[in-house]
């Protein structure tokens, strides 16, 4: 990625909207705590549930059956990526598409390292279920998520439309010439 405009645009709207999401974020999982005991589940349609589970790995609770160092390593990771996201929202602070990539990956990022130092793991809550899932996770449930996983999972998506837009602006490389 190679920035067109890196000095326009202002950095402060990317950096509020990874503030609200935190916050929102953080909002959706204290309700979820309150209102739910561990392992709760509510069904709201045919295809979704709410639910209360603690994911102390990563995602599709990578790691999560380790001893708790995995705490700590994913929390170092979480700050050293924030840390790298923030340089990068400078670097591209012109180009809306990237900045928002990278504003919904920060604020999910910061979301579940809150998660992490506060309780040790982080609080899922939203199940999608059927037989579409079932082919590849057990019981048709794709693991439970919350606001920052699908904060980080729409800014990859982002990030991907990203590059395939800069991929096609760009003209086709000659071939060398023997």
């Amino acid at each position: 990625m190679n920035p067109t405009h890196p000095t326009q645009g202002a950095l402060w709207p990317w950096m509020l909207l990874s503030l609200v999401i935190i916050v929102f974020d953080q909002s959706t999982k204290l309700l979820v705590a309150q209102m739910f005991e561990l392992g709760d589940s509510v069904p709201v349609t045919s295809f979704f549930n709410l639910v209360r589970a603690h994911n102390p790995g990563a995602a599709f609770s990578f790691l999560a059956d380790q001893s708790g160092w995995q705490r700590w390593f994913f929390t170092v990771v979480g700050v050293l990526a924030s840390v790298f996201i923030v340089w990068q929202l400078h670097v591209y602070r012109g180009q809306k598409l990237i900045s928002l990539a990278l504003a919904l990956i920060l604020g999910g990022a910061l979301g579940n390292v809150i998660d992490r130092l506060a309780h040790g793991y982080v609080i899922d809550f939203l199940d999608f279920h059927g037989a579409l899932f079932s082919v590849v996770f057990a019981g048709g449930h794709f693991p439970a998520f919350n606001v920052a996983d699908a904060c980080i999972s729409a800014g990859a998506v982002c990030l991907i439309a990203s590059e395939i837009a800069r991929m096609r602006k760009q003209p086709p490389a000659a071939l060398p010439m023997k």
